[in-house]
């Protein structure tokens, strides 16, 4: 690498919004991409400062905060100063005493109430000047690419490109293909006794500093990669991470670049599952890597040890259940048969699951790959049926999550050994999870909690770190973005500010304020970690390999001291203190694909651009109801989110049948807005044989109305022999997938066939098929194809067509086959 000047470093930011510029005029510049990084010995050398800053910089409508050590027991004066020196704010420190995690003496210093722009900002206290930093909107732009680029880079079978990755540094062949010296992962056999078969499981990343690849924590990665777009396209900023955001090779397929990044990791999940008809089938193999640790360096296209599939386990299966769950639903409108093969999988991974339920991967399979064993896997039973839930609302899937233990514990902390809190993030703000309003209140109530929980942690500390003395352990900066996480989720359950700050504050810790003034990031920051264990970016063993890539996530403070050279040169460190930017310590300074996941879901987080608060929509269920003549029917009333103030609803008939009736006055705070409240919806008796219906309009003040719509169901009218079985089989944010059967319980054959139902919403079927469909308005009739026409005594017939919607998507409450009611 090129040398670098004694003043003030060029950062490596500055290339990621050099990147940002040349995306977003469609075309990839490699000098844009590359700014000298320093040598190791430089940022070792370089002199630290007692005033701890986000080194990257603040956002202007978000928290900025920064910790001195000093051990003076009065506060202390401070300024902030802009580029060219001028004193743009000022005050006095609140001191803070002691800190345990660190144990250093600190005091705090808060400017949030500076909003101005810029860069090149310093903070001074005490005669000491920290770090440089910016305050701008787009502070974590760069961020949001460059953590999501490492995953590009980390590619197994595929060649990188040194335009995408950032420079010839960065670009080399494909690994792991079977050309020599590789022996490759197109045809992996199996570890003695455990198949009599080779597998094609090429693809996927590799998982961290090693060339293996293992499903459990290939699936939470995919999970949290691909809840990164849910959670953006339920707040509107999914455009950020849309098509032609990322440096990935799809970019311009119309399909979202975080989805194609991480459908390069679920094409080697599916791989991993064992085929039909083989032992063990619709479970999934562990892992698999070499027979042995490679050394340190070797590049993937250099590694000539043999590759080995192990054993399948319970939660490896689960895991492959839980992501493909997922991808069943949120790449359905990009590429409907991947999303169907993924739901295929799914169903498979969880029927294998449950016929396997204690196959359990040991911890002394440890050699040339890492063991990832779990002992309990309870929690990725939870997790897998959580997902199928949100994908399928099929019953068995919630039995499943309301019968598990994990459904009313308090929230935990997640990685990929306990992934519970994955399942209940999904249940909490999916749209239309089919789920109890009580359920979800009660979910959305365990998450806020833990969220406080964490805030309350980051109060009694120095550094503000969401992580308690006792969890500076293997991985702990991935334990401050998980935790983040459940504090941004806490912000979009509530629109709380105190939350979104919590996970702000804790990008600053990872950033420079921490207790030895470093970043944890490579490229963010004047002192970043760069010498990553990683057995192809090792440019401290060998100077022609590269340092690790911007935006790669070292796992950080580790009391453990778990490797020989965490022991050597970190004897006796504090909790926080506890790490050391050495190759060589893979217990502190590795990286891995799911700490790098959760920092992308949190750069991602930060960088999205907020605007006014969202209004509250007034949720309804069931949307469509029928109602007995001269009876009720209960309907369900809440919101979407808090309101800014008290919140009045009324419900109004619209249009349709007056002997369809509501009258309700709701009134709903921003404390009880996702508390269910009834509406009784009355139909009157009458002398008529017609079964009329209505639709009403729920709304008020502040909100964002609904409609239901009601039925009578006449006791005059006439019913035919005949049942209707609507399934939903697939959906999307805008769009689904439906079967129906009809079924003739009479005794006489049905010859020619005519079915019609209403829709209470704006669903539009678009495509059809095992019969002819037509819609007029909210009125659909389906006839049929001729040949199978014909339903004898007891049998069925079934059709399904595709269709859009926006808002409720409910099943219609009343068919008439032939003009004629039908159950």
């Amino acid at each position: 690498m090129p040398p670098v000047t004694p003043a003030r470093r060029v950062p490596r930011r500055a290339a990621a919004v050099l990147a940002g510029f040349a995306l977003a005029v469609g075309a990839l510049s490699t000098t844009a991409l590359t700014v000298p990084v320093a040598a190791a010995a430089t940022v070792a050398a370089a002199a630290d400062t007692p005033v701890r800053v986000n080194q990257l910089g603040y956002l202007p409508d978000g928290p900025k905060r920064a910790t001195v050590v000093s051990s003076a027991t009065a506060p202390l004066a401070w300024q902030l100063r802009d580029a060219s020196g001028t004193v743009a704010a000022s005050g006095t420190t609140t001191v803070r005493g002691a800190d345990q995690a660190s144990g250093q003496s600190t005091h705090l210093v808060d400017f949030g109430a500076y909003t101005g722009t810029g860069t090149g900002y310093t903070l001074g206290v005490g005669g000491q000047t920290s770090h440089p930093f910016d305050i701008s909107a787009s502070l974590y732009d760069g961020l949001r690419a460059d953590s999501m680029s490492f995953f590009y880079q980390q590619r197994s079978g595929t060649a990188i490109d040194a335009a995408l990755a950032g420079g010839s540094a960065y670009a080399r062949p494909a690994g792991h293909l079977g050309i020599a010296p590789n022996k490759g992962d197109t045809s992996v056999p199996c570890q003695a006794g455990v198949c009599d078969y080779q597998q094609d499981v090429r693809g996927g990343w590799y998982d961290a500093g090693d060339h293996g690849k293992y499903v459990v924590n290939g699936g939470i990665s995919v999970w949290e990669m691909v809840n990164s777009y849910e959670r953006a396209r339920r707040s509107g900023g999914d455009a950020a991470l849309g098509d032609a955001t990322l440096r990935v090779p799809e970019r311009g397929n119309g399909t979202p670049d975080v989805l194609d990044e991480a459908r390069w990791e679920l094409e080697f999940l599916l791989r991993m599952q064992v085929p039909a008809g083989k032992p063990m089938a619709g479970m999934a193999f562990h892992k698999m890597h070499d027979t042995k640790w490679t050394a340190l360096p070797t590049r993937p296209e250099l590694d000539a040890e043999q590759r080995e599939l192990h054993k399948p386990s319970t939660a490896a299966t689960l895991n492959l259940a839980a992501s493909a769950a997922q991808c069943a639903r949120v790449y359905a409108p990009y590429d409907a048969a991947f999303a169907a093969r993924c739901l295929d999988a799914s169903r498979r991974a969880w029927t294998a699951a449950k016929g396997n339920p204690n196959v359990l991967a040991p911890a002394t399979d440890n050699t040339g790959g890492g063991a990832y064993e779990d002992a309990d896997v309870s929690d990725e039973f939870y997790w897998a049926a959580a997902e199928l839930l949100a994908t399928t609302g099929e019953s068995q899937y919630r039995d499943a999550v309301t019968s598990s233990a994990h459904h009313t514990k308090p929230v935990d902390g997640f990685w990929w050994g306990g992934t519970a809190t994955l399942g209940r993030i999904t249940l909490a703000t999916g749209v239309g999870v089919a789920l109890p309003a009580d359920d979800t209140a009660r979910l959305r109530g365990l998450l806020t909690s833990a969220a406080d929980g964490h805030l309350s942690t980051m109060a009694g500390q120095g550094y503000a770190v969401p992580l308690a003395t006792t969890g500076y352990v293997w991985g702990s900066n991935s334990s401050v973005t998980n935790n983040a996480m459940v504090l941004a989720v806490a912000y979009e359950l509530t629109g709380q500010q105190r939350y979104r700050a919590g996970a702000l504050e804790s990008l600053d810790y990872l950033l420079g304020r921490n207790a030895l003034g470093l970043s944890y990031v490579t490229g963010y920051g004047d002192r970043y970690s760069e010498n990553q264990h990683h057995r192809f970016w090792a440019h401290q063993n060998d100077a022609s390999l590269p340092h690790p890539p911007a935006g790669s996530f070292a796992g950080g403070p580790n009391a453990g001291l778990e490797d020989p050279v965490a022991k050597e040169k970190l004897a006796g460190c504090a909790p926080a203190a506890c790490y050391v930017d050495d190759i060589g310590s893979y217990a502190t300074n590795e990286v891995a694909i799911n700490w790098n996941a959760s920092l992308a879901w949190l750069a991602a987080f930060a960088a999205e651009r907020r605007g006014a608060p969202a209004v509250p929509a007034v949720q309804v269920s069931p949307a469509v109801l029928t109602v007995p003549e001269g009876g009720s029917a209960p309907v369900g009333v809440r919101l979407s989110a808090a309101p800014a103030q008290n919140v009045t609803l009324t419900v109004a008939r619209d249009s349709g049948d007056q002997d369809l009736s509501a009258a309700a006055t709701l009134v709903f705070t921003p404390a009880n807005w996702a508390t269910t409240q009834q509406v009784s919806v009355f139909a009157a008796q009458d002398a008529d044989a017609l079964p009329g219906s209505a639709t009403f309009t729920v709304g008020g003040s502040g909100v964002q109305p609904a409609t239901l719509t009601a039925t009578e169901a006449d006791d005059d009218a006439s019913v035919a022999a005949c049942t209707v079985a609507y399934r939903i089989d697939n959906a999307w944010d805008n769009g689904f997938t439906a079967t129906v059967t009809v079924r003739n319980t009479g005794t006489s054959a049905i010859s020619g066939w005519t079915l019609g139902w209403s829709f209470a919403g704006d669903q539009r079927i678009s495509n059809a098929w095992n019969a002819t469909v037509s819609q007029s308005g909210s009125t659909v009739t389906a006839r049929d194809s001729g040949w199978n026409g014909t339903v004898a005594p007891g049998g069925s017939v079934s059709f399904g067509f595709q269709a859009t919607y926006s808002g409720t998507n409910a099943v219609p409450a009343r068919y008439t086959l032939n003009g004629a009611l039908c159950s």
